[in-house]
């Protein structure tokens, strides 16, 4: 058994999420993470809410809020609607809490102590009409390494070169547009080049990661430049040295923090466990292995800005130095970042209405067609579209017409003429069903490598393949027609074709896990086939406000392999497993989309 961490990243608390926002970072860390507790490894997945920084301020005045009363309302949206999704987090916290400050300060204060956090005078942006300084993603302009009209204030998306706000040219505001002022201030800067030669060798020892992510990543090492680590901003985690812990306009950089909750998520899971030291399974362990979910956007920040925190912690750059009081700290074993999920050919935006939520999704449609459309037609590698008559096609197509059929029509026959399970005949089982029942055994074999690989549309795609196999094998045999000459040869193929059923089951289960449990109920299992989150209100550990979390009991439910079903097994009266949907939903949603533009 080995120890999995499934580290996803932080949704930003400023508005509810978007169905492009978990393409990227929920889906497919919970197909991850549901495959490896079924493989039977201890798996622990956390994440939270992302509460810090200056969009939540400028958001919370909008709303007339302040910053914590927006983060309170933002974080119980994405609880609510993560929870929906099925997303099977150990723990889905926020780093509001008295747990996540006192984590940020230990690796700020022992980064500082060793020598990796640097104080420096700069020049920091705000804005001339509000007095607001802005964060460097809020300030764009023209790359002057490319000439991207658009690129941001600290990285270029076209090029992926780092930035400094300062470094644009025709620098300008999101917020408003204005043209950013520039003020000396003193901040504390991340050394990123002390850091390069140690984050370089462990970088290239990286073969098996996506090749866009390691290529880009490690581009990232032609340019490195000590980065700020704090902010002139009154909301957020304070500097945790004399002389700045005290000043109420020095807070630490949300990005500097908000990777950090990867370990502070783990360790307020094992304080609410009952033991305080069980994080250190994941993160202490030589054989423990550790994986981050993010869409491409984030690289810089998993690749490169955490790797540094935790090497610069861990005192192996180039100014030496000791672990701090959590001991020595493991890097990512993989960064699996996806590419951008568009819908209708734009990109989503919330501000241009080009967006579709996932509560709204969820209003009208089942999570496992929305789960299902992101595994196979998801942003894997490359920029995908979502579109609505392609939503159509593949629920009404695949899922109705190909799983949801094979189902249907498997039990129904059985329930109908057997009433159970029914046993294989005198006869035993000819080449055909040995061919069926060997394709679906040896499916978990492939599925679960794929999955293993972060290869997860190829990994549904061949699990759709299997059922497509046993669709075929039902229509060849035709068992419908041997019920007044041949009973016990139509009990075989219904036996056989059952048996598949229960394997495709528990092979999609990861992807399907709503329509996974119901599939288990109707051919008689009782009990949690695939076990679902949970929101439960707890007290902030270290004295502050209650606030809701997601945790699940994962530890039963269904395993990666091959399971008999016994004849006789009692069938439950199958129902409909998926919905088929009307044609019309596509001028319906397009009609909903250009309304609200």
């Amino acid at each position: 058994m080995a120890h999995v961490l499934a580290a996803v990243a932080w949704p930003y608390a400023n508005g509810p999420r978007h169905i492009g926002h978990v393409s990227g970072f929920g889906v497919p860390s919970d197909v991850f993470a549901r495959y490896q507790r079924m493989a039977g490894n201890d798996v622990l997945m956390v994440s939270g809410t992302d509460e810090h920084g200056t969009p939540i301020l400028v958001q919370a005045e909008q709303e007339g809020a302040s910053a914590r009363e927006l983060a309170d309302r933002y974080n119980r949206v994405i609880v609510e609607d993560l929870a929906a999704l099925g997303l099977s987090y150990d723990l889905f916290t926020r780093t509001t809490t008295g747990n996540h400050y006192a984590v940020a300060q230990e690796l700020f204060a022992t980064l500082h102590r060793n020598g990796y956090m640097v104080e420096r005078k700069t020049h920091g942006a705000i804005s001339p009409s509000t007095g607001r300084t802005l964060p460097d993603r809020y300030i764009e302009g023209t790359c002057p390494l490319c000439g991207y009209d658009g690129a941001r204030g600290d990285q270029c998306d076209n090029c992926g070169n780092q930035l400094d706000p300062t470094d644009l040219i025709n620098p300008r505001s999101r917020v408003n547009g204005e043209v950013p002022k520039f003020i000396e201030t003193e901040h504390f800067f991340l050394d990123l080049p002390a850091l390069g030669e140690a984050l370089g060798d462990w970088l290239r020892g990286r073969a098996d990661w996506r090749p866009n992510v390691l290529k880009f990543s490690l581009n990232l090492l032609d340019d490195l430049k000590p980065r700020a680590m704090t902010r002139d901003i009154d909301w957020g985690v304070p500097v945790p040295l004399p002389g700045w812990r005290e000043n109420p306009n020095k807070r630490l950089y949300v990005w500097f923090d908000a990777v950090i909750g990867y370990l502070s998520a783990s360790i307020e899971w094992a304080r609410r466990s009952g033991d305080p030291e069980a994080w250190r399974r994941w993160w202490s362990d030589p054989a423990a292995r550790q994986y981050y979910f993010m869409g491409k956007d984030n690289i810089t920040f998993h690749s490169q800005i955490w790797p540094a925190e935790l090497l610069g912690y861990n005192g192996q750059g180039a100014r030496g130095g000791e672990p701090g009081r959590f001991g020595e700290l493991h890097l990512p074993t993989e960064v699996v970042s996806s590419e951008f999920l568009t819908m209708e050919g734009a990109k989503f935006s919330s501000s241009r209405r080009v967006v579709i939520y996932v509560r709204d999704f969820l209003a009208r449609y089942d999570p496992d067609a929305l789960r299902y459309f992101i595994a196979v037609a998801g942003p894997e590698n490359n920029d995908t579209d979502f579109t609505w008559s392609e939503f159509l096609r593949r629920n009404n197509d695949e899922l109705v017409a190909g799983w949801g059929n094979l189902v249907n029509r498997s039990i129904s026959m059985a329930a109908k003429n057997f009433g159970s399970v029914p046993e294989v005949g005198a006869a035993g089982l000819t080449d055909a069903d040995q061919r069926l029942l060997a394709t679906a055994r040896e499916g978990f074999g492939t599925v679960g490598g794929l999955i293993e690989r972060h290869r997860q549309k190829a990994a549904i795609t061949e699990a759709m393949q299997v059922v497509g196999e046993a669709n075929k094998y039902l229509s060849d045999q035709a068992p419908w027609k041997l019920k007044e000459t041949d009973r016990q040869r139509m009990g075989t193929v219904l036996n056989v074709a059952l048996q598949v059923v229960n394997d495709c089951n528990a092979m999609l289960s990861p992807f399907l896990p709503h329509s996974a449990q119901k599939v288990y109920e109707q051919l008689g299992g009782a009990g949690r086939f695939a076990p679902m989150p949970e929101i439960q209100e707890v007290e902030d550990l270290d004295g502050g406000a209650g606030y809701p979390v997601l945790a699940g009991d994962y530890q039963t439910g269904a395993s990666w392999a091959p399971q008999s079903l016994p004849p006789g097994r009692e069938l439950a009266p199958p129902k409909p497993v998926f919905k088929k949907l009307d044609a019309g939903i596509v001028d319906e949603e397009l009609a909903r989309l250009a309304g609200d533009q």
